[in-house]
């Protein structure tokens, strides 16, 4: 079962939160004999031998966990690559742990279709701990101090479920969150990698630096968080600051060098050893910022740590916000898709209309609303003349933070093509009904009444968008 993204941490009945660790998931099967299986398919059985102690502690069970080896108190993703290496525990590289949040099997019973609050209780029964085994143990209620406390222990975020899921395999599912801490760190553009396949026009990757006692050095290469358009507007950017030499060694002859003046806005989970970004992820030009003040003192303490996004408290019920914003996640990849995963949030007054260009070009309008955007795909555009009527279907409730989102939904994905914001400002609820809405909506472009009536000779979700008068 995987998670979405939430943006900020939050809290709420029904909810359990837990550690989100840095390792390697896997699923235990211990019956006669003990395998040990990656994500990815990958059979880790012989990798990872100590925790066959599982045979013993946990038998004729199936089990979820991540594998992680502690340092300091913290998970260590360095260390834990010489294991993934081949290196045996005793060799030169350090003991794992096992720490198991999910049962899924057990005595030859199917438990997945148990909510989870009662997997949890079924585990803790199941199962002992041992030299490398850890049972996960969640909190339940208050995600944001839980939330404030891993950033303070230097952890990499949290796991938000809720407790009456059930497992679905393979499900990116809104019911399991994911509450990362994201660093951000401001970084000279000092190159490219020619782009492959639907990249071949732009490039690959940006080669990111940093300035160290004046000196430039490499802190790594961004490739992901670039809209379509992004990639083109960099390549003209590009083009007049081409330089012949490197500014780096090592890196590949087909790489274009840049005149290293340009700057980013790069967030990224954590710094490696050797002083490059891991796990980055492009989030805006910086024209503000000249090139000399970017250093690698950025890099230094905690300070650069920040929540993703701002911390909320809730007075919508959770449970409303969960299943109106399911269908939503159901519809959607995020590991590919741009678009925001969401969390329950407060709804204000805000309204935004989203020009869609998909298979077919359409106007979004969403009205934030019992802590969601309620939205409509209206296909021949906001009407402006009174009394002029346009269809408008009603579609899954979108998260509030797709208010302000822009960009390219892959080919292939839900609503693949350009999203750009055609108008947005606040509204005043005249009147909200099962049949009938009217709003007044205060845009930059719009500034008047609008109505939304259930059109009954049509289908559930069709309405009737107009202008008032």
């Amino acid at each position: 079962m995987l998670a979405a993204t939430a943006p900020a941490p939050f809290s709420g009945d029904g909810w359990l939160f837990e550690i989100k660790w840095d390792g390697v998931r896997a699923i235990a099967h211990v019956g006669q004999r003990f395998t040990l299986w990656s994500r990815s398919d990958a059979d880790l059985t012989e990798k990872f031998p100590e925790l066959a102690e599982l045979q013993t502690l946990a038998p004729g069970t199936v089990l979820d966990g991540e594998i992680v080896v502690m340092s300091g108190g913290k998970p260590d993703m360095q260390a834990l690559l010489t294991r993934l290496q081949g290196r045996a525990p005793g060799a030169g590289a350090p003991a794992v742990t096992y720490l198991v949040f999910d049962i899924l099997c057990r005595g030859g019973k199917d438990l997945t279709r148990l909510p989870l609050a009662e997997r949890q209780r079924i585990l803790r029964d199941a199962v002992r701990e041992g030299p490398h085994i850890v049972i996960s143990e969640p909190v339940p209620g208050n995600g944001e101090e839980y939330y404030r406390a891993a950033v303070a222990r230097g952890l990499e975020g949290i796991m938000a479920k809720r407790a009456d899921s059930p497992y679905e395999p393979g499900v990116r599912s809104g019911a399991w969150l994911k509450i990362k801490v994201t660093k951000t760190c401001d970084c000279i553009i000092a190159g490219y990698t020619p782009g492959r396949g639907g990249r071949s026009p732009a490039f690959g990757a940006l080669i990111l630096g940093l300035y160290d006692r004046g000196t430039l050095v490499p802190a790594g290469k961004v490739g992901t968080g670039f809209s379509d358009r992004l990639l083109s507007g960099l390549m003209q950017l590009f083009a007049p600051l081409v330089v012949p030499e490197p500014h780096f060694p090592g890196f590949h002859s087909s790489t274009v060098w840049l005149d290293p003046v340009l700057v980013c806005e790069v967030g990224y989970l954590a710094v490696t050893k050797d002083r490059r970004l891991r796990m980055p992820r492009f989030v805006r030009m910086r024209d503000d910022k000249p090139a000399a003040a970017c250093t690698t003192d950025q890099l230094a303490g905690p300070a650069t740590a920040r929540p993703a996004g701002r911390v909320q408290t809730h007075t919508t019920p959770q449970k409303t916000v969960r299943n109106g914003l399911r269908t939503y996640h159901e519809k959607r990849n995020f590991s590919v898709t741009p678009e925001p995963a969401g969390a329950p949030g407060i709804s204000g007054s805000r309204f935004v209309i989203q020009e869609h260009h998909a298979r077919h070009v359409h106007y979004d309008l969403r009205l934030e609303r019992d802590g969601v955007l309620k939205s409509w795909a209206v296909p021949r555009g906001i009407p402006e003349i009174p009394g002029e009527k346009h269809l408008a279907v009603a579609v899954e409730d979108h998260p509030i933070e797709y208010a302000s989102f822009e960009g390219e939904i892959p080919k292939g994905e839900y609503g693949a093509g350009t999203v750009t914001i055609w108008d947005s400002g606040t509204y005043e609820t005249k009147h909200w009904d099962d049949t009938k809405i009217e709003v007044r909506l205060r845009g930059k472009r719009l500034d008047g009444m609008y109505v939304l009536v259930k059109f009954r000779r049509a289908g559930d979700k069709d309405w009737l968008l107009f202008r008032g008068a």
